[in-house]
């Protein structure tokens, strides 16, 4: 399986012949192009454009964060899987208003779903959620009376807010509260570990798009406008509780994540280095762990899972399939 590889410190990343060559003021490490999924660059890095024209050769997609580690932007390679029938199809989805509302119910749904899911393997094992469930079910009922993407996002953010509060339960620690969600800059540890998890989702659906004949630029949850990317914000939601979430809690509630992995910046609370560093390494771990799917069969990591995510959103399409997103069978 193809790795991620994660760049945090400063330097020059060249192409060397046929491979790639990070150098730093300690030397020099070389980067086989063949194992390469994508790069994330948190570093201060040099690179010029005999590097972009291999990396496109390459398909292989850079992802840019700041010193704080917000994420930038990325470097997105010409598509190699460019399909104008597939453009047509999603713009004909998002230009038609049912259409439209459908996927976007769909992605809204599967984020509660899982949401649940997340909460209730807690419930099981002792925590006190019950009350936070009956209530995520009760707004969740008003769904199906949502005649806009707006009203589907309120009612989504109604239910983030009961689920945020339960992350106080699920932790039980002095030193990571939720308190309210808070973002650019996150005002405790907390948030800001939702953020910078989060970050990292999104850029990993990024990457599988590209793998995929789909376009990133047009979502359906989340306005397309002016935006560079709004399809992996949408499929993003299905898997941040399951995947972003999940590791926060392991993290905080095993203890290896703690207070002096954060400082103070930007009139807020960001992880440090060696906090970032670590929530990568876990986070990197749970996208490579496997789970059995039950539709086909077999073990796929969860990083698989986004990618078949995709499949089925283009097989609804092009109508081949009705589109039902992914559900957690733990």
């Amino acid at each position: 399986m193809k790795r991620s590889i994660y760049i945090f410190s400063d330097g020059e990343l060249k192409r060397k012949d046929k491979t790639l060559c990070f150098e730093t003021k300690e030397g020099k490490k070389y980067i086989p192009v063949e194992n390469t999924h994508e790069i994330l660059i948190f570093g201060e890095v040099t690179i010029n454009k005999r590097l972009l024209e291999f990396l496109t050769e390459s398909e292989i997609i850079l992802h840019f964060f700041n010193y704080y580690g917000y994420y930038v932007g990325s470097f997105y390679p010409r598509e190699h899987l460019n399909s104008g029938y597939m453009i047509l199809k999603q713009a004909e989805h998002y230009l038609d208003h049912k259409k439209r509302l459908n996927l976007a119910e769909n992605f809204v749904s599967g984020a509660i779903e899982n949401i649940k899911r997340v909460l209730i393997y807690y419930a099981n094992r002792g925590k006190p959620l019950n009350e936070t469930i009956d209530k995520i079910n009760s707004i969740a009922l008003s769904i199906k009376d949502c005649e806009s993407t707006e009203e589907l996002m309120a009612v989504e953010g109604n239910i983030r807010d009961e689920y945020y509060q339960a992350f106080d339960i699920i932790l039980d620690s002095e030193h990571f509260v939720f308190e309210a969600r808070t973002k650019r800059p996150p005002k405790n540890r907390l948030n800001a570990l939702i953020s910078f998890a989060n970050s990292l989702v999104y850029t990993t659906v990024l990457s599988e798009i590209y793998h995929t004949h789909l376009d990133p630029r047009i979502g359906y949850l989340h306005t397309t406008n002016f935006r560079r990317f709004t399809l992996n914000l949408d499929v993003a939601e299905i898997f941040k509780p399951i995947i972003a979430d999940r590791v926060i809690f392991n993290l905080v509630n095993k203890s290896i994540i703690k207070p002096n992995h954060f400082e103070k910046k930007l009139d807020g609370i960001v992880l440090n280095d060696k906090g970032k560093q670590l929530l990568i390494q876990h986070m990197d771990e749970r996208l490579r762990s496997t789970i059995q799917h039950k539709r086909i069969g077999r073990h796929v990591s969860y990083r698989q899972l986004i990618r078949l995510e995709l499949y089925k959103i283009q097989k609804h399409l092009i109508g081949e399939e009705e589109y039902r997103p992914f559900q957690s069978g733990w």
